[in-house]
């Protein structure tokens, strides 16, 4: 499964959240509402989540395994930087 399009909407106000992320596959299922955050030592991806009756979130979609995880943080990341200019900075 190869990322094909990745589109972001910037967050302009301050705060951990950077951006909002849309990611299609294989031009063919797309999934949006990715969430870049900036924790205390990197950058990284929320998956989009519900919240439970309990309060709790639970994913609503994910990727399955650490392999696919590690490559979309990698590639939609990396693209985040190039959009947004700021290299191989933190934020």
């Amino acid at each position: 499964m190869e990322i094909t399009d990745i589109q972001f909407r910037h967050i302009r106000e301050e705060g951990r959240l950077k951006a909002l992320v849309s990611v299609t596959f294989d031009q063919t299922f797309a999934v949006h509402d990715i969430k870049i955050i900036d924790g205390q030592d990197r950058l990284f991806l929320a998956m989009p989540s519900r919240r439970m009756p309990d309060g709790r979130y639970r994913d609503i979609v994910h990727p399955v395994g650490s392999m696919m995880r590690e490559k979309m943080e990698r590639e939609v990341l990396a693209e985040y930087r190039n959009s947004a200019g700021i290299g191989d900075l933190h934020t």
